[in-house]
């Protein structure tokens, strides 16, 4: 079953939790870390993303990043606009993006866990991330940022959370993307513990290789620091939960476009100018030639739930036998592009000569991340992206 674990969060004053909270660090490069933070020192940014107090020409990896990662956190938990609370607490977290809400309890969970599979995963991690997000957590003695969990819902933690919510929130602003940003604290975090306590797996949703570096982290800190062994989650009940598509570009074709839409047309029919946005399973678009034009895959004719998604299908039939793309993970001539820049930026890579062909999908449902997490294997890569990102800076998890 599941442990959730109350901590003394460090967090900001009421009044500079907009200046703080930040977008998380792997959501953007170091030249726009430092266009975000510019000018604003309060920026969380400054401690997961130290490189942008460095020159430039400054790796991200270098000693001296880490070295002022956790300078800079040292100072942002002394600063006279922050606190810690004199008690272990579990807060609950409402994201709000284009009216419609996402209500998740932010707490620690155990790495134990996470190691015995009562926290199960569905992606790959690198080394190399591991590798940076672990010495940053070793550095900074912190987990300085949540990672987004997912539970089945539960009717007694629906309840917590509502009777939560008719408190007074510590925080509630709108940041620069216009995601609205609302958290409470419990009044009993002993109730929100027992609760999970009866959950028998939580889910990964976003944040894999924070996961793993807290685990690593964990593993080399050891048992003379036991709140090393707990690391920040949010965890959301799976209805409050909307992934968005994860959609393709494919750099080059094997042939010229229009010979490789009559091959489209040979192996599947295609329907030309349709909607440039699936509207069910299995229906995927095609971007070509100032074009969009509509496919329905055929199902997978292999054996596991994580061949059956959509993205699965995609490799099996177009992408392996049409385009030789048998490792989209490494593949050269395939890019990933995020379901919240919508349509539009497929059709200016493609217009723009950066790809030659586009390919929107249909969101993979939560349904199916936990179905392929339960069967113990792993997503088909870029299968989903989550939306609105939690913001990092409000409520940060020290172990020293």
């Amino acid at each position: 079953m599941a442990t959730v674990h109350p901590f003394k969060a460090v967090r900001p004053n009421a009044d500079a939790a907009a200046d703080v909270a930040s977008v998380p660090y792997d959501v953007i490069n170091s030249a726009e870390a430092r266009d975000l933070a510019d000018g604003n020192q309060r920026s969380f940014l400054h401690v997961i993303r130290p490189e942008i107090d460095l020159p430039p020409d400054v790796d991200e990896h270098a000693d001296v990043a880490y070295e002022t990662g956790a300078k800079n956190l040292r100072a942002f938990v002394a600063a006279d606009y922050t606190l810690q609370e004199a008690e272990p607490s579990v807060y609950l977290y409402r994201l709000v993006m284009n009216g419609r809400s996402q209500t998740g309890i932010f707490a620690c969970v155990s790495v134990a866990d996470y190691d015995a599979d009562v926290i199960l995963k569905h992606e790959l991690t690198r080394p190399s991330k591991e590798d940076d997000r672990t010495r940053h957590i070793l550095e900074q003695r912190a987990h300085a940022e949540p990672v987004m969990l997912t539970f089945r819902d539960v009717p007694a933690i629906d309840a917590l959370m509502s009777e939560c919510m008719s408190a007074q929130p510590l925080y509630d602003f709108e940041a620069e993307d216009g995601v609205h940003h609302t958290v409470w604290r419990f009044p009993s975090a002993a109730e929100v513990v027992e609760a999970f306590a009866r959950v028998p797996n939580l889910y990964v949703a976003d944040g894999h290789h924070r996961c793993k570096a807290a685990s690593r982290a964990a593993a080399e800190v050891g048992g003379e620091t036991p709140e090393a062994g707990y690391f920040p989650a949010v965890l959301f009940p799976m209805g409050q939960m909307k992934i968005l598509a994860y959609n393709r570009i494919i750099r080059k074709l094997p042939v010229d476009p229009s010979q490789f839409l009559a091959q489209l047309e040979i192996r599947f029919g295609v329907q030309p100018d349709v909607a440039p946005v699936p509207m069910r399973r299995g229906d995927i678009r095609v971007y070509l030639d100032g074009t969009w034009f509509g496919i329905s895959l055929p199902e997978s004719e292999r054996e596991t739930v994580a061949d059956g998604l959509d993205v699965g299908r995609l490799t099996e039939h177009i992408l392996e036998p049409m385009l030789g793309i048998t490792d989209p993970r490494r593949d050269p001539n395939i890019d990933f592009v995020g379901g919240i820049r919508g349509t539009a930026e497929l059709e200016r890579l493609v217009d723009g000569g950066k790809a030659e062909m586009a390919i929107a999908m249909y969101p993979t449902s939560i349904e199916e991340l936990v179905d392929v997490s339960d069967a113990g294997l792993l997503m088909p890569p870029k299968s989903t992206w989550f939306e609105p990102k939690l913001r990092s800076g409000l409520l940060v998890h020290l172990f020293d």
